[in-house]
Formats: C-alpha cells, structure tokens, sequence
C-alpha cells in the first residue's frame, strides 16, 4: 500500500501540476472556453491507461505461477526501475523551466487549432504519466497483494489531487522542488527494490547463477506474507531470504543514485543562488 500510495502521489502531482498550470494560464489570458477541450485530453489520456493496465494484468494473470509470469514480472521490475530512475532525475532537472515552457506550447496550441491542441497537450502530459504509473503499479501488485496496492494508490490519488488543486490556487507560493526531492528520494529506494526483486527472480530462473545461496532466512522473525513484511518487501524491497547478489545491487545502486541525486539538487540550488546574487 506505502509504495502506490507514494507513486500515485508523486505521478499524481506532477501530472496535475501540469494541467493545473495549463488552467491557470488559460484563465489568466481569458480563455476559459478551452477548459473543456483540457478535461477532454485528461478523460481520454485516463481512458488509455487505465484499459490498457487492465488488459495487461489480466494477460499475465493467465499464466499465473508460470515460468512466463516470472519472466513478464521481471521485465516489469526492470523496466519500472529504469524509468523511475529517469524521469525522478528528469523532473530535478527540468522543474525550473517546466510553467514556462508549458505556457509556450499553450501558446502554439492557441494560434492554430486550439480545442485539438490543447486536448492532444494535456493528453500527452497525463498519458505520460498514466503508463508509466501503469508500468509501476503493475511491478507493485506482482509483488504484493492486489488490494493493498490498490488502497494505496486511491490514497495517493486523492493526495495529489488535493496538491493539485492548492497548486492551481497558490501557484509559485508552494515549494515544489522540496516536495519532488524528498518524494524522488523515496522512489528511489522503491526503485532498489524493485531491482533486487528482479534479481531475486533471474536467479529462481537460473539466468544469473552467481551469489545465489540465501546469507540468512527470517521468515520466523517477519515473512514476506505477513502484514508488515508485504509492506518492507514491495517499498524497501525486503527479503527474508536474500542472496549477497540483492543486496549488492540495492545497496550499490542507492549508493549510486542518491548521491548523484543530491549532488545535481545541490549544485542546482548553488546555480539559482548565483544567478539570484548577480540580478
């Protein structure tokens, strides 16, 4: 539940960041006509992720406890990692410029066909963000139970839409870049986990036989399938069974990534700080 929540809050806030930025321009250049054509992309951009979610769970349930759903789950881990990892350093670098460049494209979208362009605009933004929710909330469920994930993800939702609507109404006041810092940090460690789940079923597929012999069992201690151990496991990645090879890969890839994260934040503020002293 912890993981979707902090993915739907995350993926929420940003996707609506961007449409309540789009609204906010519209009604400040008087052009609140088009509000309609915005929710129209939104609906649809839903529509698509949503069905297209649905088919693939429902696909790979098929194969329930077969090789093909270790090796579908696997892909899923991977490829949720990799975009996790992306887009977190994505937004760090491109927040800044995000309302300007966005108001630029609102802009192009009204000098030609606007009701098209803004529905593609605010379709391409929410779809984005609907599949690679998709993607994640699909690597969570096959790691953890279906309705917790799904409890948490409705929490999320409804958080971010609270931000969104406190965004829209308080616009710059708020500090965003804190928000996506902290909650970057946390996808992170979502991420490391989902990399050592990935690691966990290459080895029970036979694909990556190194390090593979289990340095401790604490299933008595906390199992995985209990309340709290499905909760470490699908947001910490925790194993009550790990091989050396898991955790060499969570704990180098934190290792990696956290301080290169931290690093960019910080010489991202240090640039600000500059450019603020010479105006």
């Amino acid at each position: 539940m912890l993981a979707t929540l902090v993915i739907f809050l995350r993926e929420g806030v940003e996707a609506s960041m961007i449409i309540a930025i789009l609204l906010a321009y519209l009604n400040r250049i008087g052009r609140r006509e088009h509000f309609r054509d915005v929710f129209l992309g939104v609906g649809a951009a839903l529509i698509l992720a949503t069905a297209g979610g649905a088919v693939a769970y429902f696909t790979i349930r098929s194969y329930d406890g077969s090789r093909v759903q270790t090796i579908f789950e696997t892909v899923t881990y991977l490829v949720a990692a990799t975009v996790l990892t992306y887009m977190t350093f994505w937004m760090r670098n491109h927040a800044r410029s995000l309302s300007s460049e966005l108001r630029a494209r609102t802009d192009a979208a009204l000098d030609g066909r606007a009701r098209w362009g803004l529905g593609l605009l605010a379709f391409q933004a929410v779809g984005r963000e609907g599949l690679e929710t998709v993607v994640f909330t699909l690597a969570i469920i096959f790691s953890t139970s279906a309705a917790g994930a799904l409890t948490g993800a409705v929490i999320g939702l409804i958080g971010a839409l609270g931000i969104a609507f406190v965004i829209y109404r308080l616009g710059h006041r708020l500090n965003l870049a804190r928000f996506f810092t902290v909650i970057g940090v946390l996808l992170m460690v979502f991420a490391a986990g989902l990399l050592a789940d990935s690691v966990q079923n290459l080895q029970e597929l036979g694909w990556l036989p190194v390090l593979d012999a289990p340095m401790w069992h604490s299933a008595s201690v906390l199992s995985e399938d209990s309340a709290f151990g499905d909760v470490l496991h699908s947001f910490f990645g925790y194993s009550d069974a790990p091989t050396p090879l898991q955790l060499l890969v969570y704990v180098g890839y934190l290792a990696v990534v956290i301080v290169v994260y931290l690093g960019i934040r910080g010489r991202l503020t240090a640039r600000a700080n500059r450019q603020q002293a010479a105006a």
